[in-house]
């Protein structure tokens, strides 16, 4: 397919998915980078082999796999041109952004209630991995509730239609990247010792 071909505006929602990509290409690089950075540290003397994630990263795994459903059926609702249900999915994707930024939180307080905090006497270099790693995906998903508070936005002024979706859509994807990302970092730290 030619880039250059088709209206400005189909030219230019190219560019925009194109600068999407880009955007996440980087980041899986970054977090690949972190990771490891994580297995190479992992043979150090003081590095802890038998930690266990805290109770609430897996309730926010949890949580964060269902809004990347929630977000599949709002696009679905719209797509079908169910505005109200769409509202509605959206809506509750919002809610269990925020939870899961929640349970992140208490998995934070978990690891502190174990002895361990990011850094001074009380910190350990496994354990100043793993809220690193946790707090810049945290940072994302905030990023991800701001794309997704436009998309709320957008919605309720009715700029988006079955055939107008580029907005919600890029938004979908940044929201599906981050949770596929969150269940990778999830799954690494807890087989990865």
């Amino acid at each position: 397919m030619d880039l250059t071909q088709g209206t400005q505006e189909e030219k230019s929602n190219r560019a925009k998915k194109m600068m999407l990509w880009f955007g996440i290409i980087s980041l899986v690089m970054s977090f690949m980078g972190w990771t490891s950075a994580f297995i190479v540290s992992s043979s150090r003397p003081d590095w802890l082999k038998d930690f266990e994630l805290p109770n609430a990263f897996v309730i926010s795994t949890i949580v964060i796999i269902m809004s990347s459903l929630t977000f599949i059926l709002a696009k679905r609702a719209l797509k079908n041109g169910n505005r109200q249900t769409t509202t509605l999915w959206l809506l509750v994707t919002l809610v269990l952004g925020i939870v899961f930024i929640f349970n992140q939180f208490q998995g934070f307080q978990q690891i502190i209630d174990l002895g361990y905090n990011f850094t001074g006497p009380t910190s350990n270099v496994t354990m100043s991995y793993i809220y690193l790693i946790a707090i810049v995906h945290v940072l994302h998903v905030v990023v991800g509730l701001i794309c997704l508070l436009v998309v709320i936005y957008n919605h309720f002024k009715q700029k988006y239609e079955a055939t107008k979706l580029l907005g919600f859509e890029l938004a979908a994807t940044f929201w599906h990247f981050i949770d596929i990302l969150w269940v990778y970092l999830f799954l690494f730290l807890y087989f990865i010792r």
